[in-house]
């Protein structure tokens, strides 16, 4: 394993010389090769404290090779439920080699995956020891396992991009993701509005966000940003024109 990783390390050089984007993009493009897949994202998260019901994820940074992948991410925040997430929470990968069979494990998320084009999803955690920063994570248009060999690639990709974003929050807490150029920043900011707005704790508050985007074909995120500018308030008001 130790010369595979040293030929990925030399490829991510000679990728970064010839390509634009930042490292932790490049690691992506690179799982796409190495693993023939689809699309591959890496996701940083962090565990936001709830008072009432210990811990839930938190998006902080989000790296996508394509609009599909970067529509998974979004996703399984919106829902609550997807590889991403069980990665981030087991600390180990979550293979799936065919979305089809979800149903009962992931429902919401299976059926919506499979809207998107996700025939098979992969997810590798990022991690330092027991510290866990997000995951990377990659898709399929058609079903099929990934071979000993790319499971292999995206354990060392995995790793290679834990380097990559460590070097990114170099001096900042790893539990503090808020100082990062963050596109899902509104979801936090909507979030504590709801929660004072409605008087509920912040993990009640995040899955009416999360229940309001499903029930209305919405990503989180648009859900997010029409509460922060005040075109929508959760509790019976009038829907948003869009």
């Amino acid at each position: 394993m130790s010369d595979r990783r040293q030929w990925l390390e030399a490829q991510l050089s000679a990728d970064r010389a010839t390509r634009p984007g930042s490292p932790v993009a490049l690691v992506c493009a690179r799982c796409v090769t190495e693993l023939s897949v689809t699309g591959a994202g890496v996701t940083v998260l962090s565990h936001l404290a709830d008072d009432d019901h210990g811990t839930h994820p938190s998006r902080g940074l989000v790296h996508a090779t394509n609009s599909t992948s970067a529509a998974l991410e979004d996703l399984q925040l919106t829902v609550g439920e997807g590889p991403c997430l069980d990665a981030f929470e087991s600390g180990g990968p979550v293979l799936i080699s065919d979305t089809a069979t979800l149903a009962s494990r992931w429902p919401i998320f299976a059926a919506a995956a499979a809207r998107l084009g996700a025939a098979a999803v992969f997810s590798f955690p990022l991690q330092i020891g027991v510290a866990r920063l997000g995951s990377l994570d990659a898709y399929r248009a058609s079903p099929g396992p990934l071979t000993a060999a790319q499971l292999t690639d995206g354990l060392i990709l995995a790793d290679l991009a834990t380097a990559r974003i460590m070097e990114e929050i170099d001096g900042h807490p790893i539990a503090d993701l808020s100082w990062l150029a963050d596109p899902h920043l509104e979801v936090h900011q909507a979030t504590g509005m709801v929660q004072m707005q409605l008087g509920v704790t912040a993990e009640v508050a995040l899955m009416r966000l999360r229940g309001y985007a499903f029930s209305h074909d919405l990503a989180v995120t648009e859900v997010a940003r029409l509460i922060v500018d005040r075109s929508l308030r959760l509790g019976g008001e009038p829907e948003p024109q869009r």
